[in-house]
């Protein structure tokens, strides 16, 4: 059992994942906006690059914990 479930969260993720995961969502709700809700085969590798940008944005704008 995870920390995250110990201390009531619901969702089991640790604060991380969660930012992750909601910066995956925000890009796969962008990309399927600007392409009228589908994503072609063919427009999968330039959204998974998009996905991984946003990701590294979270990771990358993180500060480590218990340093001010």
């Amino acid at each position: 059992m995870s920390d995250a479930y110990v201390v009531g969260d619901p969702d089991g993720l640790s604060p991380l994942l969660r930012e992750i995961r909601d910066a995956v969502a925000r890009e796969l709700h962008a990309q399927l906006a600007m392409r009228a809700e589908r994503i072609e085969l063919a427009d999968v590798p330039e959204i998974a690059y998009q996905v991984a940008l946003g990701v590294n944005r979270v990771l990358t704008g993180r500060r480590p914990t218990g340093i001010s």
